[in-house]
């Protein structure tokens, strides 16, 4: 059960302040309007780094149920965990998504832009092409799934891989994130996507949930791929 409970408290968190950041930088009214792609980057890497600090013991700071599936899938985890992560994921992320709501209503209600109010919830591709932006979902979330399983041969203290990590979701932030948002995990996108759906969000239009199975599908495809070659590479 503390897993279960560490992977929702993880996720919302994770929400809280990952997509706390997209309405801090982006929404009208905002007293940190304008900050910019590269406090975006930063701020997403700290969302996972600080939630991973306080639940990775607990239960692996997964957050992200395409990682949990990949690990399932190469070992790593039981089967039988998965269905209770993914579920805690899914509504961890939600309601982050509506903490972010309710401490940022004001600034979501002075915003009249409805693609700024959807994308402090939610992905969307900078030019949308069905291929190239699930090419890039599966890209991003090969690399860090492979390099989160890298960091296992690193031989660091415990707790040194969670800065790692928020050095790999920096990098591709940064270097990919201009595509598609870089949601690199079906609970990010999907579970605040579902707030924006169903909360009283003034003038807020589409959840635009055609784009939902490029979230869905490209991270699970990019986690299992880079955990089936991390496991026909013989490391030693």
């Amino acid at each position: 059960m503390l897993m279960y409970i560490a992977e929702f408290l993880g996720t919302m968190i994770l929400i809280l302040l990952g997509d706390g950041v997209v309405a801090n930088v982006n929404l009208d009214k905002s007293g940190m309007k304008g900050g910019g792609s590269v406090q975006v980057s930063f701020a997403w890497g700290l969302a996972v780094m600080i939630p991973a600090f306080i639940f990775g013991a607990a239960s692996g700071a997964h957050f992200n149920p395409a990682l949990t599936i990949a690990l399932a899938a190469d070992g790593s985890l039981p089967w039988d965990l998965v269905p209770g992560y993914v579920t805690a994921q899914f509504a961890g992320a939600f309601t982050g998504a509506v903490l972010v709501y309710l401490l940022f209503k004001d600034q979501l209600d002075a915003t009249e832009n409805q693609a700024t109010k959807r994308g402090v919830f939610c992905t969307s591709p900078a030019i949308p092409n069905t291929g190239r932006n699930l090419l890039s979902e599966i890209i991003g979330t090969f690399v860090l799934v492979f390099a989160i399983k890298g960091i296992g041969q690193t031989g660091a203290v415990p707790g040194l891989g969670n800065f790692f990590v928020f050095g790999i979701i920096v990098s591709i932030g940064m270097s990919l994130g201009g595509l598609t948002g870089y949601a690199i995990n079906p609970a990010r996108d999907l579970g605040p996507r579902l707030a924006h759906a169903v909360l009283p969000i003034k003038d807020k239009g589409s959840s635009n949930w055609k784009y939902a199975p490029i979230v869905l599908f490209g991270p699970l495809i990019g986690a299992l791929a880079a955990v089936l070659l991390y496991s026909a590479i013989p490391w030693a």
